[in-house]
């Protein structure tokens, strides 16, 4: 039996299309592979995303002091604004692991003093986003910064 060019490329079209189906099967079904999505309910956080803005802004336009993330080897310090009363400061602290979404976590914002320590017993080595979203007297402020933390 001769196959002649037009056959030659519909079977080589159907082998290419079997493969890849085989392909996308196999790594959907597999649980090594895992397909996490970044943020749960990523609709409702979307919805805030100009709110998160203005907060980001309002960070921004502090004057003197700014919130400082220092990564140290007891753990990661947060440093609010010396001009602040550090009783009035509350809001929540959100460290982000973009390779596993497990080792996501929050802590809130309780301080004795300008400075808030995240211990190392707390976080593995590798690259964390933070996200300090806080109030002082009314006014919300959005602080995000990737940092390497190593251990």
């Amino acid at each position: 039996m001769k196959i002649n060019w037009g056959t030659a490329v519909v079977i080589a079209f159907a082998l290419f299309m079997s493969f890849i189906l085989f392909f996308v099967f196999s790594v959907q079904s597999n649980h090594k592979y895992d397909n996490e999505l970044v943020v749960k309910e990523y609709y409702k956080k979307e919805a805030t995303a100009q709110s998160d803005l203005d907060k980001q802004q309002n960070a921004y336009d502090l004057k003197n002091d700014k919130v400082v993330i220092m990564v140290l080897p007891e753990g990661i310090t947060i440093d609010f604004p010396k001009d602040f009363d550090y009783k009035n400061i509350q809001g929540k602290v959100s460290l982000y692991r973009p390779s596993n979404q497990k080792l996501d976590f929050e802590v809130p914002i309780s301080l004795s003093s300008a400075h808030l320590l995240i211990p190392k017993s707390n976080l593995v080595g590798g690259r964390w986003g933070i996200s300090i979203d806080w109030n002082y007297q009314g006014k919300k402020y959005l602080n995000k910064e990737e940092v390497y933390f190593k251990q």
